[in-house]
Protein backbone atom coordinates (compact mmCIF):
# COMPACT_ATOMS: atom_id res chain seq x y z
CA UNK A 1 0.00 0.00 0.00
CA UNK A 2 1.16 3.43 -0.74
CA UNK A 3 1.00 6.87 1.80
CA UNK A 4 -0.26 9.84 0.35
CA UNK A 5 -0.24 11.31 -2.75
CA UNK A 6 1.23 7.91 -4.39
CA UNK A 7 4.06 8.16 -1.66
CA UNK A 8 7.09 5.55 -1.97
CA UNK A 9 5.56 2.21 -0.07
CA UNK A 10 5.51 1.21 3.85
CA UNK A 11 5.76 -2.22 4.89
CA UNK A 12 2.22 -2.51 5.82
CA UNK A 13 0.15 -4.27 3.94
CA UNK A 14 -3.11 -3.10 5.82
CA UNK A 15 -4.32 -6.95 6.50
CA UNK A 16 -2.56 -7.14 10.12
CA UNK A 17 0.42 -8.09 8.08
CA UNK A 18 4.15 -6.61 6.99
CA UNK A 19 6.38 -7.11 3.59
CA UNK A 20 10.14 -6.40 4.57
CA UNK A 21 11.69 -3.79 4.18
CA UNK A 22 9.95 -2.05 6.31
CA UNK A 23 11.93 0.64 5.68
CA UNK A 24 13.26 0.60 2.19
CA UNK A 25 15.64 3.32 2.33
CA UNK A 26 19.55 3.71 3.24
CA UNK A 27 18.91 3.55 6.99
CA UNK A 28 22.26 1.98 8.21
CA UNK A 29 23.26 -0.02 10.67
CA UNK A 30 19.94 0.50 12.67
CA UNK A 31 19.52 0.12 16.30
CA UNK A 32 16.40 0.47 18.66
CA UNK A 33 14.77 1.08 21.73
CA UNK A 34 11.74 0.80 23.62
CA UNK A 35 10.39 3.31 26.40
CA UNK A 36 7.20 2.53 27.20
CA UNK A 37 4.84 1.96 24.05
CA UNK A 38 7.15 3.80 21.62
CA UNK A 39 9.97 2.95 20.06
CA UNK A 40 12.60 4.36 18.66
CA UNK A 41 15.42 4.19 16.07
CA UNK A 42 18.82 5.41 15.04
CA UNK A 43 21.13 4.69 12.20
CA UNK A 44 24.61 5.50 10.71
CA UNK A 45 24.53 9.02 9.41
CA UNK A 46 28.73 8.86 8.41
CA UNK A 47 29.66 12.66 7.15
CA UNK A 48 26.12 14.06 6.68
CA UNK A 49 24.53 16.70 8.94
CA UNK A 50 22.76 16.80 10.99
CA UNK A 51 23.47 13.08 11.95
CA UNK A 52 22.25 10.57 13.91
CA UNK A 53 18.61 10.52 12.60
CA UNK A 54 15.80 9.82 14.98
CA UNK A 55 13.05 7.03 14.38
CA UNK A 56 9.50 6.65 16.30
CA UNK A 57 7.23 4.20 15.62
CA UNK A 58 4.39 2.14 18.13
CA UNK A 59 4.35 -0.93 15.91
CA UNK A 60 7.55 -1.62 14.69
CA UNK A 61 6.05 -1.71 10.81
CA UNK A 62 5.30 2.36 10.51
CA UNK A 63 8.13 4.85 10.89
CA UNK A 64 8.03 8.25 11.20
CA UNK A 65 11.43 10.77 11.16
CA UNK A 66 11.13 12.99 13.94
CA UNK A 67 14.87 14.97 14.06
CA UNK A 68 18.09 14.20 15.00
CA UNK A 69 20.80 13.88 17.87
CA UNK A 70 23.70 15.31 16.08
CA UNK A 71 23.57 18.97 14.92
CA UNK A 72 26.99 19.31 13.99
CA UNK A 73 30.00 16.78 13.67
CA UNK A 74 32.69 16.46 16.21
CA UNK A 75 35.62 17.37 15.16
CA UNK A 76 33.99 20.22 13.25
CA UNK A 77 37.07 20.87 11.66
CA UNK A 78 37.31 17.57 9.84
CA UNK A 79 33.84 18.01 8.56
CA UNK A 80 33.80 21.30 6.76
CA UNK A 81 34.55 19.32 3.76
CA UNK A 82 32.60 16.02 2.00
CA UNK A 83 33.73 12.99 4.22
CA UNK A 84 30.93 10.86 2.22
CA UNK A 85 31.93 7.36 3.92
CA UNK A 86 33.68 8.51 7.19
CA UNK A 87 31.75 10.13 10.24
CA UNK A 88 28.82 8.51 12.14
CA UNK A 89 29.31 4.48 12.09
CA UNK A 90 26.84 2.09 13.43
CA UNK A 91 25.37 3.89 16.32
CA UNK A 92 24.01 2.08 20.08
CA UNK A 93 20.62 3.40 21.11
CA UNK A 94 19.98 3.01 24.68
CA UNK A 95 17.69 4.17 27.68
CA UNK A 96 19.36 4.73 31.12
CA UNK A 97 18.46 6.89 34.39
CA UNK A 98 15.55 8.21 32.58
CA UNK A 99 17.81 9.46 29.62
CA UNK A 100 18.79 8.92 26.15
CA UNK A 101 22.02 7.54 24.77
CA UNK A 102 23.41 7.08 21.65
CA UNK A 103 27.37 6.08 21.04
CA UNK A 104 28.87 5.42 18.16
CA UNK A 105 32.52 5.16 16.95
CA UNK A 106 34.24 7.25 14.20
CA UNK A 107 37.30 5.42 12.76
CA UNK A 108 39.41 8.47 12.14
CA UNK A 109 38.81 10.04 15.83
CA UNK A 110 37.37 7.41 18.48
CA UNK A 111 34.23 6.73 20.43
CA UNK A 112 31.34 9.27 20.85
CA UNK A 113 28.33 9.20 22.64
CA UNK A 114 25.45 12.43 23.25
CA UNK A 115 22.51 12.09 25.87
CA UNK A 116 19.27 13.89 26.64
CA UNK A 117 15.81 13.52 28.47
CA UNK A 118 13.91 13.31 25.85
CA UNK A 119 14.32 11.77 21.96
CA UNK A 120 13.58 15.47 21.00
CA UNK A 121 16.18 16.66 23.39
CA UNK A 122 17.96 18.70 23.81
CA UNK A 123 20.78 16.62 23.30
CA UNK A 124 24.22 17.39 24.62
CA UNK A 125 27.36 18.01 22.35
CA UNK A 126 29.09 14.95 21.67
CA UNK A 127 31.46 14.37 24.55
CA UNK A 128 34.60 11.66 23.52
CA UNK A 129 34.49 8.22 25.53
CA UNK A 130 37.48 6.84 24.20
CA UNK A 131 40.02 8.43 21.71
CA UNK A 132 41.52 6.16 18.92
CA UNK A 133 41.92 5.10 14.98
CA UNK A 134 39.82 2.21 14.25
CA UNK A 135 37.42 1.91 16.88
CA UNK A 136 34.06 1.48 15.26
CA UNK A 137 30.57 0.79 16.31
CA UNK A 138 30.39 1.23 20.25
CA UNK A 139 27.35 0.11 22.42
CA UNK A 140 27.62 0.20 25.79
CA UNK A 141 25.42 -1.85 29.14
CA UNK A 142 24.38 -0.35 32.37
CA UNK A 143 23.67 -3.84 34.49
CA UNK A 144 21.27 -3.26 36.70
CA UNK A 145 21.93 -6.75 38.16
CA UNK A 146 25.73 -5.45 39.58
CA UNK A 147 25.54 -1.47 38.95
CA UNK A 148 28.66 -2.05 36.85
CA UNK A 149 28.60 -0.43 33.47
CA UNK A 150 30.69 -1.48 30.31
CA UNK A 151 31.32 -0.90 26.62
CA UNK A 152 32.39 -2.97 23.33
CA UNK A 153 33.30 -1.94 20.36
CA UNK A 154 34.66 -3.20 17.53
CA UNK A 155 37.61 -2.76 15.10
CA UNK A 156 38.17 -0.88 11.67
CA UNK A 157 41.35 -2.68 9.42
CA UNK A 158 42.03 0.51 7.36
CA UNK A 159 42.62 2.35 10.85
CA UNK A 160 44.05 -0.19 12.88
CA UNK A 161 45.58 -2.86 10.69
CA UNK A 162 43.42 -5.52 11.81
CA UNK A 163 39.49 -6.68 12.48
CA UNK A 164 37.66 -9.19 13.24
CA UNK A 165 37.31 -8.77 16.91
CA UNK A 166 35.37 -7.48 19.85
CA UNK A 167 37.23 -5.15 22.29
CA UNK A 168 35.52 -4.60 26.08
CA UNK A 169 35.59 -2.44 28.87
CA UNK A 170 34.50 -1.14 32.56
CA UNK A 171 32.82 2.02 31.70
CA UNK A 172 31.85 5.05 33.89
CA UNK A 173 28.40 4.96 35.03
CA UNK A 174 28.25 8.43 34.16
CA UNK A 175 29.13 7.07 30.52
CA UNK A 176 31.79 10.17 29.88
CA UNK A 177 35.01 7.32 29.87
CA UNK A 178 36.17 3.80 30.13
CA UNK A 179 37.88 2.47 33.05
CA UNK A 180 40.71 0.20 32.11
CA UNK A 181 42.81 -0.72 28.91
CA UNK A 182 40.23 -3.33 27.60
CA UNK A 183 40.07 -6.74 26.93
CA UNK A 184 39.65 -8.62 23.35
CA UNK A 185 36.19 -10.52 24.04
CA UNK A 186 35.70 -12.24 21.22
CA UNK A 187 38.55 -13.15 18.47
CA UNK A 188 36.51 -14.44 15.35
CA UNK A 189 39.95 -15.59 14.06
CA UNK A 190 39.91 -18.10 16.05
CA UNK A 191 36.31 -19.34 14.59
CA UNK A 192 36.78 -21.39 11.99
CA UNK A 193 34.55 -19.99 8.80
CA UNK A 194 34.26 -16.18 11.03
CA UNK A 195 35.40 -13.05 9.31
CA UNK A 196 34.56 -9.07 9.55
CA UNK A 197 32.92 -9.64 12.65
CA UNK A 198 31.58 -6.47 13.94
CA UNK A 199 28.73 -4.21 15.10
CA UNK A 200 28.04 -5.46 18.08
CA UNK A 201 25.04 -5.51 20.21
CA UNK A 202 25.48 -5.35 24.27
CA UNK A 203 22.30 -6.84 26.66
CA UNK A 204 21.82 -8.62 30.04
CA UNK A 205 19.41 -11.69 29.40
CA UNK A 206 18.45 -14.55 31.41
CA UNK A 207 21.73 -14.63 33.63
CA UNK A 208 24.04 -14.18 30.49
CA UNK A 209 25.98 -11.29 29.06
CA UNK A 210 24.70 -11.33 24.99
CA UNK A 211 26.45 -9.96 22.27
CA UNK A 212 24.66 -9.64 19.25
CA UNK A 213 26.81 -9.44 16.22
CA UNK A 214 27.27 -9.60 12.24
CA UNK A 215 29.85 -10.97 10.25
CA UNK A 216 30.70 -12.28 6.86
CA UNK A 217 30.48 -8.54 5.19
CA UNK A 218 27.38 -6.36 4.26
CA UNK A 219 26.47 -8.35 1.53
CA UNK A 220 26.41 -11.51 2.28
CA UNK A 221 27.10 -11.90 6.18
CA UNK A 222 25.01 -13.24 8.67
CA UNK A 223 23.85 -12.72 12.44
CA UNK A 224 25.88 -14.05 15.07
CA UNK A 225 24.86 -14.37 19.03
CA UNK A 226 27.58 -15.04 21.79
CA UNK A 227 26.61 -15.34 25.16
CA UNK A 228 28.99 -15.81 28.36
CA UNK A 229 28.10 -15.92 32.18
CA UNK A 230 30.95 -13.11 32.68
CA UNK A 231 31.35 -9.82 30.65
CA UNK A 232 34.34 -10.40 29.83
CA UNK A 233 34.61 -13.69 28.81
CA UNK A 234 34.93 -16.56 27.36
CA UNK A 235 32.08 -16.35 25.07
CA UNK A 236 30.31 -19.03 23.40
CA UNK A 237 28.95 -18.34 19.67
CA UNK A 238 26.06 -19.60 17.30
CA UNK A 239 24.58 -18.33 13.81
CA UNK A 240 21.06 -17.38 14.49
CA UNK A 241 20.39 -15.90 10.98
CA UNK A 242 21.37 -15.89 7.47
CA UNK A 243 20.44 -15.86 3.77
CA UNK A 244 19.48 -19.77 3.66
CA UNK A 245 17.57 -20.43 0.24
CA UNK A 246 15.59 -16.94 0.77
CA UNK A 247 16.16 -13.84 -1.78
CA UNK A 248 17.40 -11.58 1.30
CA UNK A 249 21.17 -11.32 1.15
CA UNK A 250 23.50 -10.30 3.94
CA UNK A 251 20.96 -10.07 6.69
CA UNK A 252 22.32 -8.41 9.64
CA UNK A 253 23.33 -5.69 11.74
CA UNK A 254 20.75 -4.47 14.17
CA UNK A 255 19.21 -4.48 17.43
CA UNK A 256 17.01 -6.63 19.70
CA UNK A 257 13.54 -4.95 21.07
CA UNK A 258 11.29 -6.64 23.74
CA UNK A 259 7.77 -5.28 22.89
CA UNK A 260 5.52 -4.35 26.22
CA UNK A 261 3.62 -7.32 25.77
CA UNK A 262 6.47 -9.58 25.59
CA UNK A 263 7.23 -10.40 21.97
CA UNK A 264 11.11 -10.14 20.95
CA UNK A 265 11.60 -8.67 17.47
CA UNK A 266 15.12 -7.71 15.66
CA UNK A 267 15.45 -4.94 13.48
CA UNK A 268 18.75 -5.38 10.93
CA UNK A 269 19.73 -4.41 7.35
CA UNK A 270 19.53 -5.97 3.91
CA UNK A 271 22.60 -4.31 1.43
CA UNK A 272 20.60 -3.29 -1.87
CA UNK A 273 23.04 -1.72 -4.20
CA UNK A 274 22.40 1.60 -4.85
CA UNK A 275 19.55 2.05 -2.27
CA UNK A 276 21.74 1.14 0.33
CA UNK A 277 20.95 -0.73 3.86
CA UNK A 278 16.99 -1.13 4.02
CA UNK A 279 15.66 -2.05 7.23
CA UNK A 280 13.94 -5.84 7.57
CA UNK A 281 12.05 -6.49 11.25
CA UNK A 282 12.23 -10.41 12.32
CA UNK A 283 10.44 -12.28 14.54
CA UNK A 284 12.39 -13.58 17.45
CA UNK A 285 11.89 -16.25 19.75
CA UNK A 286 14.45 -18.27 22.49
CA UNK A 287 14.77 -22.30 21.98
CA UNK A 288 15.17 -24.65 24.69
CA UNK A 289 18.60 -24.37 25.04
CA UNK A 290 18.03 -20.48 26.12
CA UNK A 291 19.69 -18.99 22.38
CA UNK A 292 17.28 -16.73 20.30
CA UNK A 293 16.00 -17.99 17.07
CA UNK A 294 15.67 -15.34 14.22
CA UNK A 295 13.25 -15.10 11.61
CA UNK A 296 11.71 -18.48 10.40
CA UNK A 297 14.31 -20.89 11.75
CA UNK A 298 17.43 -18.76 11.23
CA UNK A 299 16.23 -17.71 7.62
CA UNK A 300 14.48 -13.93 7.26
CA UNK A 301 10.71 -13.45 6.21
CA UNK A 302 9.56 -11.70 3.86
CA UNK A 303 5.95 -11.32 4.77
CA UNK A 304 4.70 -12.08 8.44
CA UNK A 305 2.16 -11.27 10.92
CA UNK A 306 2.50 -7.78 12.82
CA UNK A 307 3.83 -7.22 16.26
CA UNK A 308 0.84 -7.57 18.45
CA UNK A 309 0.68 -3.67 19.11
CA UNK A 310 -1.84 -1.13 18.59
CA UNK A 311 -3.16 -1.03 14.96
CA UNK A 312 -1.17 2.11 13.56
CA UNK A 313 -2.00 4.85 10.53
CA UNK A 314 0.45 3.50 7.02
CA UNK A 315 3.35 5.78 7.29
CA UNK A 316 7.07 6.05 6.55
CA UNK A 317 9.34 9.02 6.38
CA UNK A 318 8.92 11.90 4.75
CA UNK A 319 10.33 12.55 1.03
CA UNK A 320 8.03 15.39 -0.41
CA UNK A 321 8.89 18.81 0.63
CA UNK A 322 7.24 21.94 -0.41
CA UNK A 323 9.89 23.89 1.87
CA UNK A 324 7.55 26.51 3.65
CA UNK A 325 9.17 29.80 4.32
CA UNK A 326 12.33 28.42 2.86
CA UNK A 327 12.22 26.24 5.86
CA UNK A 328 13.68 21.85 4.44
CA UNK A 329 12.17 19.00 5.93
CA UNK A 330 14.00 16.59 8.33
CA UNK A 331 14.59 14.49 5.59
CA UNK A 332 17.34 16.61 4.07
CA UNK A 333 21.05 16.67 5.47
CA UNK A 334 23.85 18.43 4.17
CA UNK A 335 26.82 16.65 2.68
CA UNK A 336 28.97 18.05 5.57
CA UNK A 337 28.89 20.97 8.21
CA UNK A 338 26.50 23.74 7.23
CA UNK A 339 27.85 27.10 6.41
CA UNK A 340 26.54 30.86 6.59
CA UNK A 341 24.75 31.41 3.57
CA UNK A 342 23.54 28.12 1.81
CA UNK A 343 19.74 28.55 2.58
CA UNK A 344 17.70 31.03 3.93
CA UNK A 345 14.70 31.81 4.51
CA UNK A 346 12.21 34.09 3.43
CA UNK A 347 8.11 35.07 3.22
CA UNK A 348 7.35 32.44 0.72
CA UNK A 349 7.61 28.77 -0.27
CA UNK A 350 10.31 27.51 -1.96
CA UNK A 351 14.10 26.83 -0.77
CA UNK A 352 16.33 29.49 -1.81
CA UNK A 353 19.72 28.11 -1.93
CA UNK A 354 22.51 30.65 -2.43
CA UNK A 355 25.18 29.69 -5.26
CA UNK A 356 27.88 29.37 -2.97
CA UNK A 357 31.43 30.25 -4.99
CA UNK A 358 33.81 27.31 -4.95
CA UNK A 359 36.97 25.51 -7.09
CA UNK A 360 35.03 22.47 -6.53
CA UNK A 361 32.44 22.86 -8.77
CA UNK A 362 33.31 20.49 -11.19
CA UNK A 363 32.67 17.59 -8.94
CA UNK A 364 29.43 17.40 -6.50
CA UNK A 365 31.17 14.59 -4.35
CA UNK A 366 33.65 17.31 -3.45
CA UNK A 367 31.23 20.41 -2.84
CA UNK A 368 29.88 20.43 1.04
CA UNK A 369 26.66 22.80 0.28
CA UNK A 370 24.67 19.89 -1.45
CA UNK A 371 21.37 19.41 0.66
CA UNK A 372 20.41 15.51 0.28
CA UNK A 373 17.99 13.00 1.36
CA UNK A 374 18.21 8.75 0.75
CA UNK A 375 16.63 7.51 -2.29
CA UNK A 376 13.80 5.33 -1.85
CA UNK A 377 13.87 1.78 -2.93
CA UNK A 378 11.67 0.95 -5.65
CA UNK A 379 10.22 2.53 -9.01
CA UNK A 380 10.01 6.30 -8.60
CA UNK A 381 9.46 9.53 -10.46
CA UNK A 382 11.45 12.19 -8.95
CA UNK A 383 10.37 15.98 -9.46
CA UNK A 384 11.00 19.71 -8.49
CA UNK A 385 11.02 23.02 -9.32
CA UNK A 386 13.54 25.43 -10.60
CA UNK A 387 14.46 29.12 -11.09
CA UNK A 388 17.88 30.20 -11.24
CA UNK A 389 17.80 33.55 -9.92
CA UNK A 390 21.89 34.04 -10.24
CA UNK A 391 22.88 36.36 -13.22
CA UNK A 392 27.00 35.34 -12.46
CA UNK A 393 28.29 33.78 -15.14
CA UNK A 394 28.69 30.21 -14.81
CA UNK A 395 26.10 30.08 -11.72
CA UNK A 396 24.23 27.05 -11.88
CA UNK A 397 21.86 24.54 -9.97
CA UNK A 398 20.12 21.35 -9.94
CA UNK A 399 18.87 17.99 -8.85
CA UNK A 400 21.61 15.70 -8.64
CA UNK A 401 21.68 11.73 -8.00
CA UNK A 402 24.79 11.58 -5.88
CA UNK A 403 27.07 8.35 -5.25
CA UNK A 404 30.55 7.35 -6.01
CA UNK A 405 29.35 8.36 -9.73
CA UNK A 406 26.80 10.90 -9.85
CA UNK A 407 24.70 12.53 -12.54
CA UNK A 408 22.36 16.11 -12.27
CA UNK A 409 19.92 17.70 -14.10
CA UNK A 410 19.72 21.71 -14.01
CA UNK A 411 20.11 25.20 -15.04
CA UNK A 412 23.52 27.14 -15.83
CA UNK A 413 24.05 30.74 -16.65
CA UNK A 414 25.99 31.35 -19.23
CA UNK A 415 28.28 33.92 -19.92
CA UNK A 416 25.66 35.92 -22.46
CA UNK A 417 23.42 35.90 -19.55
CA UNK A 418 21.16 33.70 -21.22
CA UNK A 419 19.65 30.40 -18.90
CA UNK A 420 20.67 26.70 -20.36
CA UNK A 421 19.22 23.19 -19.70
CA UNK A 422 22.51 21.30 -19.03
CA UNK A 423 22.83 17.56 -18.05
CA UNK A 424 25.94 16.48 -16.70
CA UNK A 425 27.50 13.21 -15.36
CA UNK A 426 30.77 12.24 -13.39
CA UNK A 427 31.82 8.47 -13.69
CA UNK A 428 33.50 7.08 -10.23
CA UNK A 429 36.78 7.06 -11.51
CA UNK A 430 36.84 10.78 -13.02
CA UNK A 431 37.79 13.73 -10.55
CA UNK A 432 35.36 16.24 -13.20
CA UNK A 433 32.37 16.08 -14.30
CA UNK A 434 31.75 16.13 -18.20
CA UNK A 435 28.32 16.39 -20.09
CA UNK A 436 25.76 13.98 -20.86
CA UNK A 437 23.95 15.53 -23.71
CA UNK A 438 24.16 18.85 -25.03
CA UNK A 439 23.25 21.84 -23.50
CA UNK A 440 20.09 23.65 -24.46
CA UNK A 441 18.76 27.66 -24.10
CA UNK A 442 15.68 27.60 -22.37
CA UNK A 443 13.33 30.90 -22.24
CA UNK A 444 13.33 32.94 -18.88
CA UNK A 445 14.60 31.42 -16.03
CA UNK A 446 12.65 28.65 -14.72
CA UNK A 447 11.67 24.75 -15.52
CA UNK A 448 10.81 21.34 -13.90
CA UNK A 449 13.33 19.09 -13.35
CA UNK A 450 12.12 15.26 -13.59
CA UNK A 451 14.28 12.13 -12.95
CA UNK A 452 12.67 8.53 -13.66
CA UNK A 453 14.16 5.72 -11.14
CA UNK A 454 13.62 1.93 -12.41
CA UNK A 455 13.32 -0.97 -9.45
CA UNK A 456 17.25 -0.97 -9.92
CA UNK A 457 18.01 2.71 -9.75
CA UNK A 458 18.62 3.57 -13.60
CA UNK A 459 17.50 6.85 -13.66
CA UNK A 460 16.01 8.85 -17.06
CA UNK A 461 16.60 12.20 -16.79
CA UNK A 462 14.08 15.08 -18.02
CA UNK A 463 12.82 18.57 -18.02
CA UNK A 464 9.26 20.73 -18.81
CA UNK A 465 9.99 24.57 -19.35
CA UNK A 466 7.11 27.41 -18.84
CA UNK A 467 7.44 28.32 -22.44
CA UNK A 468 4.97 26.57 -24.69
CA UNK A 469 6.73 26.88 -27.65
CA UNK A 470 9.74 24.59 -27.79
CA UNK A 471 9.21 20.38 -27.70
CA UNK A 472 8.33 20.68 -24.10
CA UNK A 473 4.48 21.46 -25.01
CA UNK A 474 3.80 17.75 -25.15
CA UNK A 475 5.55 16.81 -21.76
CA UNK A 476 8.53 16.34 -20.46
CA UNK A 477 11.83 16.27 -22.75
CA UNK A 478 14.72 12.63 -22.03
CA UNK A 479 18.26 14.48 -21.95
CA UNK A 480 21.05 12.17 -22.50
CA UNK A 481 21.36 8.36 -21.63
CA UNK A 482 20.37 6.30 -18.83
CA UNK A 483 22.52 6.49 -15.58
CA UNK A 484 23.11 3.71 -13.10
CA UNK A 485 22.79 4.80 -9.77
CA UNK A 486 26.10 4.12 -7.54
CA UNK A 487 26.34 3.70 -3.85
CA UNK A 488 29.63 4.82 -2.18
CA UNK A 489 31.10 2.39 -0.06
CA UNK A 490 29.59 2.30 2.91
CA UNK A 491 26.37 4.44 1.60
CA UNK A 492 23.65 4.42 -0.55
CA UNK A 493 22.89 6.37 -3.32
CA UNK A 494 21.54 9.97 -2.54
CA UNK A 495 18.82 12.59 -4.23
CA UNK A 496 20.01 16.07 -4.02
CA UNK A 497 19.79 19.97 -4.63
CA UNK A 498 22.64 22.45 -5.19
CA UNK A 499 23.31 25.87 -6.00
CA UNK A 500 26.93 27.00 -7.25
CA UNK A 501 29.09 29.35 -8.93
CA UNK A 502 32.42 29.92 -9.74
CA UNK A 503 35.12 31.39 -7.72
CA UNK A 504 35.09 35.16 -8.16
CA UNK A 505 34.57 38.33 -6.09
CA UNK A 506 30.67 39.20 -4.75
CA UNK A 507 27.28 37.27 -4.02
CA UNK A 508 26.34 35.12 -6.72
CA UNK A 509 22.58 35.04 -5.77
CA UNK A 510 20.22 32.53 -5.72
CA UNK A 511 18.44 29.44 -7.07
CA UNK A 512 14.73 28.78 -5.61
CA UNK A 513 13.49 25.09 -5.51
CA UNK A 514 9.98 24.44 -4.78
CA UNK A 515 7.44 21.69 -4.70
CA UNK A 516 9.69 18.30 -4.50
CA UNK A 517 8.11 15.40 -4.63
CA UNK A 518 9.33 11.48 -4.81
CA UNK A 519 5.99 9.48 -6.74
CA UNK A 520 5.85 5.88 -6.66
CA UNK A 521 5.81 4.79 -10.00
Amino acid sequence: MTGAGGAPPTGDLGDGTYRNPVLAADWSDPDVVRVGEDYHLTASSFGRAPGLPLLHSRDLVNWTLVGHALERLEPAAAFTVPRHDRGVWAPSFRHHDGRFWIFWGDPDHGIFQVDAPSVRGPWTTPHLVKAGRGLIDACPLWDEESGEAYLVHAWAKSRAGFNNRLTGHRMSPDGTKVLDEGRVLVDADRLPGWFTLEGPKLYRHDGWFWILAPAGGVATGWQGAFRSRSFFGPYEERIVLAQGDTDVNGPHQGGWVRTQHGEDWFLHFQQSGAHGRLVHLQPMRWDTDGWPVLGAEGAPVRVHRKPDLPEQPPARPAVDDTFPGGRFGRQWQWTANPGEGWASQHGGDGLRLGCVRTDRLGDLRRVPHVLTQRLPAGALTVEVGLRLGSVAAGARAGLVVLGDAYAWIGLERAPDGTARLVHRFAPANADHERDAAHSRPVTGDRVLLRIEVTPDARCRFSYTTDDTTDDTADGPVRLGPEFAATPWRWVGALLGLFAGAPEGAGHAGTAVFSDFRVTAA
